[in-house]
């Protein structure tokens, strides 16, 4: 799915000495998103937080991620590896569409939109053991690729399936697990894909809801 470069990192102050809206951390851009956000429901209490949200071109929301548990950074697998955190990623529902200049069709997103946000986001926040410093954009570039052609065959023996509750609702999850940690995707009621990425947290005790005013995060 096409967005722009808004995502995976720190927007710069708008013109005028104005925060952009799409800025890391900051809910204006959230706001702007014509579906509802989801999160860990409330049988989770730990830490939440805003991450960000990823927009077309046109400047219409597309996804964005909401954050549990520890702050994660970009880690090793080691021994020293604690941190324990769930990212939550809702991805607009949106059929095969026209592009705002109106001169082609834009991709519609799906629950493998989903799965490969999600796979990205994890990747973003691992480094392998013993990788050169030099060597690991190549490894991203690489990993990145085989998170898409994973995502786009989610019924290959490399997913399994679990039942979590969203919004009360036993839904069915496809599930996948790696030495980086797990991903999950899967679609609710209210019109929009979930995914999701984790480490030290178990997926299989997780549970989603939708986020009743996502204002309240600012």
């Amino acid at each position: 799915m096409e967005t722009t470069s808004r995502v995976g990192a720190q927007a710069p102050a708008a013109e005028g000495g104005q925060q952009d809206p799409f800025a890391r951390g900051t809910v204006d851009g959230y706001l702007l998103a014509p579906f509802p956000w989801y999160g860990l429901d409330e049988a989770f209490t730990g830490e939440r937080r805003l991450m960000q949200v990823g927009a077309a071109a046109d400047g219409a929301v597309e996804h964005g991620s909401i954050g549990h548990g520890d702050e994660p950074s970009v880690r090793g697998e080691t021994a020293e590896d604690k941190e324990r955190f769930a990212v939550v990623v809702t991805v607009a529902a949106n059929p095969v569409r026209r592009s705002a200049d109106g001169t082609g069709l834009m991709e519609a997103t799906s629950v493998s939109s989903a799965a490969w946000l999600a796979g990205v986001g994890l990747l973003s926040f691992t480094w392998p053991g013993q990788m050169d410093h030099t060597l690991r954009d190549d490894w991203l570039d690489q990993q990145t690729e085989t998170a898409w052609v994973l995502a786009d065959d989610l019924d290959g023996s490399d997913w399994s399936t679990l039942s979590l509750p969203v919004d009360g609702v036993p839904t069915t999850f496809h599930y996948r697990e790696s030495e980086f940690g797990w991903v999950l995707a899967g679609s609710t009621r209210e019109g929009v894909h979930l995914g999701a990425y984790g480490r030290g947290m178990s997926a299989y005790g997780l549970g989603f809801a939708m986020i009743k005013d996502i204002a309240t995060y600012a």
